[in-house]
């Protein structure tokens, strides 16, 4: 085997088979003649070109599949003789006169399998003369082919129950002898294989035999295709013979590929039936042997066998499946000292998969799996080992993938115990897993003991562990505190007072988080806080005792508190847009002075903190809004927050800007079911001071840019004197509207006026809602009659 280079290989596998394909040409000339003379001998030199020792296995089996196809030419030529009357013992005595014994033992089983076939011997006679004949060939390479040979032309002649060669009552012991015989020796010179050659080529060697593996490995295939090999003979029999090989080899190759088609090749039932017996083979395996690949695979298919119907599982309760795992794997890890981490926790998991498949009711399996791999691991701070990471997440993820239920989860001691051991990244990782599961299957958690619980489970999300990361993707971190926020709304309880629990331990836990995340959490929980205050909206105050902590009052007290939080952010308009929330909820508890309180928060906001233009345009229109809806002030406050609104519309820095935010304060004086907030002097002193501003920007439209700017502005203040005009409000007269009317005709029309579409459309679609109006008739229309459009 040992080749100069790898040209040489060439050169000697294109010989090889140039001297193959020309012995063959002669054969397949005799076999036209009915020569069998010239048959054997052209045949047995054929053969001749496989006794080389200069290829390496993979170019030896491009040269054997040549000589293979053409030995079954030479089968059916076997056949054909037999039926014209050729003794087909005569012919299995005559192939052995071949001069080389490699070529006559190929030939042998060629006419050995045309033997079986007569029916003329037992099978089980030929079978076994035929694996002990091969022993006559020790060469590691030649040998194992040879008798992969003799197993490719045996596997459908085997002695077995219903087959056409069945003997007597030991048939099936003839057959089942036949292949581990032949299974035996095939693995001992494939382990042999690794001395072949100098030992600085031995990576170059283990490769090499990796790729022949399957050789060895379809002899099990063919046992566990055996219709007689059942629980008892494999249980008494195959197995203890298949291990004994199995762990006698000593090679690490061998016994890591003969394990796993051991588990791959025969069926759930006898896995489990023989538990026992095939985790006691795998401490006695060599150390570098991956032991917890093979027991994976091992638990793997049983959990399978577990969840292919409730039928199956009495059989794993009566073995004591889980016990006889959980010790073997105990042993296993003791016995491999230098077994990484990873390799621990993927055992583990595997384990915990299948407690989950077969005893989901036994948690404290579950909880004991756990406590087994925090004990393990509690040696080592924080694991960095990416393998062993992820094998963590998959350990626990696995329970919430089963029982879709946080509730169940957090019930295991161990769980936070293992979390523990994880570096930042990981504990989010399983963090944003947990948050998923939850939103998934929409869990609502009802207890703040439960939250707290939560809530430790997720503190990967909820603070920086041991710094903030500075490389961290923004768009990821906003998932993940989007993810946070939407959980807080899982958080429900129908009993005020564990709800009220529930936002304390929220608190609690978020004003933790920092300056990035505030601003993403603390929102959710003040608007699940003001869900609580409306629920308690209208009961009687005498109810809640002064042991009761579930009162608007004292919930709009925490509410406070959180938000003074966001103070040390620069978020004012985020801070000045929940005081305004809670303004309506106290209004809508009657509670004017909290409500006040929450207003004068939010102008102090507005007033010391709100610098941007943009962001002062909107918050005041949010002012506006919701000043607008507010039913529970006195005169005296409503006209103090009134005189600040309509003051902050005034001082906006863009003209545009100001006149539309006066028109918009119009309307805090005007309400159609609050008799005493109808103000029409007022509102008419708003709409006049928007028509001013209005055409100031007219004004210095003109002496900037030399013409007229846009008349939208006049539009716009139209339909609000159309609106207070339908209204009822006095103070707005037809001959006003009339003259606004009147006014926007004559900028529209102007000279050094340009056109604007947007403004043309928007004044048409004005007037086509007047001419409805006076159409339709009625009390409106004849209100409207009085405006000549």
């Amino acid at each position: 085997m040992i080749a100069n280079g790898v040209d040489d290989e060439e050169k000697w596998l294109s010989a090889g088979i140039a001297a193959l394909q020309q012995n063959a040409f002669y054969m397949h000339r005799a076999l036209d003649s009915n020569n069998l003379k010239d048959a054997l001998k052209y045949s047995a030199q054929m053969l001749s070109e496989l006794r080389t020792s200069r290829l390496s296995p993979h170019k030896y089996y491009e040269l054997y599949m040549r000589a293979f196809d053409e030995l079954r030419k030479l089968e059916m030529f076997f056949k054909e003789e037999t039926s014209r009357g050729c003794s087909i013992v005569e012919l299995y005595e005559l192939v052995q006169h071949a001069g080389n014994i490699l070529p006559r033992l190929y030939l042998l089983c060629t006419a050995g399998s045309v033997y079986i076939k007569s029916k003329e011997a037992p099978a089980k006679d030929i079978l076994k003369d035929l694996v002990e004949m091969c022993r006559g060939i020790q060469h590691p390479l030649r040998g194992l082919f040879l008798r992969s040979y003799l197993s490719q032309v045996s596997r459908d002649k085997l002695p077995d129950i219903g087959s056409e060669y069945e003997g007597d009552a030991d048939t099936v012991m003839d057959a089942v002898d036949f292949v581990l015989q032949n299974f035996t020796e095939m693995n001992k010179l494939w382990v042999r294989m690794q001395h072949l050659g100098p030992s600085r080529e031995k990576d170059k060697r283990e490769k090499e035999r990796s790729e022949l593996r399957d050789l060895v490995g379809k002899n099990l295939h063919v046992l566990s295709q055996i219709e007689g090999v059942d629980l008892e003979m494999y249980k008494e029999t195959v197995l203890p013979r298949v291990l004994e090989q199995v762990v006698n080899c000593k090679d690490e190759l061998a016994q890591y590929y003969l394990m796993d088609c051991i588990i791959q090749v025969f069926p759930d039932e006898y896995h489990l039936q023989t538990l026992e017996t095939l985790l006691n083979a795998c401490p006695q395996l060599q150390a570098s042997v991956d032991v917890k690949t093979v027991l994976s695979r091992l638990m793997e298919r049983l959990s399978n066998y577990a969840a292919s119907g409730p039928e199956v599982l009495p059989e794993f309760f009566q073995v004591e499946a889980f016990a006889k795992l959980n010790n073997a794997i105990g042993k296993v890890i003791e016995a491999q000292d230098n077994m990484p981490i990873g390799g621990i926790v993927t055992l583990y998991a595997s384990l915990l998969k299948f407690a989950l498949h077969v005893h989901p009711d036994r948690l404290d399996y579950v909880d004991q799996i756990l406590g087994s791999c925090v004990k393990k691991i509690s040696g080592i701070q924080k694991l960095d080992d990416s393998k062993a990471t992820q094998q963590i997440v998959e350990l626990l993820s696995a329970p919430l993938e089963k029982f879709k239920d946080i509730d169940i989860v957090l019930k295991l001691s161990n769980y936070p115990r293992v979390l523990d051991h994880l570096n930042d990244r990981t504990n989010k990782e399983v963090a944003n897993i947990i948050v998923h599961n939850i939103m998934k299957n929409r869990t609502y958690i009802a207890t703040a003991e439960k939250v707290e619980a939560l809530f430790e489970l997720m503190k990967g999300l909820i603070k920086d562990l041991d710094g903030d990361n500075q490389d961290e993707d923004e768009e990821d971190f906003k998932e993940e505190q989007y993810n946070v926020a939407r959980l807080i709304q899982m958080l429900h309880s129908d009993d005020p007072e564990e709800m009220l629990k529930i936002i304390q331990t929220v608190r609690k836990h978020i004003l933790t988080g920092g300056p990035r995340r505030l601003p993403h959490t603390v929102p959710p929980l003040i608007f699940s806080s003001l869900k609580l205050v409306r629920r308690l909206e209208g009961l009687d105050e005498s109810l809640s005792d002064k042991e009761a902590s579930a009162t608007p009052k004292k919930i709009f007290q925490i509410v406070t508190q959180i938000i003074e939080a966001l103070s040390s952010i620069p978020v004012p308009e985020l801070a000045l847009g929940l005081y305004l929330q809670c303004a309506e909820a106290a209004n809508d508890c009657d509670l004017e002075p909290v409500a006040y309180e929450f207003f004068t928060q939010a102008y102090i906001l507005y007033e010391e903190e709100i610098t941007d233009s943009k962001a002062q345009v909107t918050s005041t229109y949010l002012i506006i809004g919701t000043l607008q809806r507010m039913r529970v002030f006195g005169v005296e406050n409503r006209d103090a927050l009134t005189h600040k609104a309509t003051g902050y519309s005034a001082k906006l820095l863009k003209k545009p800007d100001q006149c539309r935010a006066v028109y918009a304060c119009s309307h805090l004086f005007w309400h159609d079911d609050h008799d005493s907030i109808r103000d029409g002097e007022r509102v008419l002193l708003c709409l006049k001071r928007a028509l001013r501003i209005a055409n100031a920007v007219q004004q210095m439209a003109n002496a900037t840019r030399g013409s007229s700017g846009s008349v939208i502005l006049f539009i716009e203040i139209l339909n609000k004197y159309l609106y207070f005009y339908e209204k009822g409000v006095p103070q707005i007269t037809v001959e006003s509207i009339k003259d606004l009317i009147e006014l926007i005709k004559n900028e529209m029309h102007g000279d050094d006026t340009h056109s604007d579409p947007a403004a043309d459309a928007f004044f048409a679609s004005t007037q086509r809602y007047m001419q409805f109006q006076n159409d339709k008739g009625g009390s409106l229309g004849d209100k409207y009659q009085l405006i000549t459009v």
